[in-house]
């Protein structure tokens, strides 16, 4: 396989893993495994949560394919794909657990437009505590926050932790 179909298999795998996060998110992580995602939506007590068990089930997917490709000499394809998975991984964990959440040391303070939006965005999103009710699911791609708010405006305000 040559470097440039590879690395559009890279880099394609990256762009289709924030649809694949968008639908994890809103349909299994606010739906039947509420119960290790809950835990995301409250204060953390320590350093890990029970929603890092995610971490583990999504890079799953990755290992194979690596392993796959490498070790068992899959498709060679299946390397580029499983490295895709695992690039977004690290680009999350990146935005979402130090940038975000700031779970490692140091601060991060968002300028440009682009990541004042998803930060943004994303903070909008743990506004609400219930499983039900909140907003925007992405994370590389996010809707302007006027839209969040408004959002959150019409449904009330329902499961919002904020005082009014």
């Amino acid at each position: 396989m040559s470097i440039a179909a590879g690395l559009a298999l890279f880099f394609g795998t990256i762009a289709l893993m924030e649809g694949v996060a968008y639908a994890a998110h809103r349909w299994v992580m606010h739906g039947p495994g509420w119960f290790l995602h809950e835990s995301h939506h409250r204060h953390r007590a320590g350093a890990f949560e029970l929603n890092d068990l995610y971490a583990v089930i999504f890079a799953l997917p990755s290992i194979v394919l690596l392993a796959g490709g490498v070790r068992w000499h899959w498709w060679p394809g299946f390397i580029w794909i499983g490295a895709g998975i695992a690039g977004y991984g690290a680009i999350y964990f990146g935005f979402h657990d130090w940038i975000v959440h700031q779970r490692l040391p140091g601060r991060y303070v968002a300028r440009s437009p682009y990541m004042k939006r998803i930060v943004q965005a994303h903070r909008l999103h743990h506004a609400v505590e219930t499983k039900a009710g909140t907003v925007s699911f992405g994370f590389l791609v996010a809707p302007k926050p006027e839209a969040l708010k408004a959002e959150l405006k019409r449904r009330e305000r329902a499961g919002v932790r904020a005082p009014r």
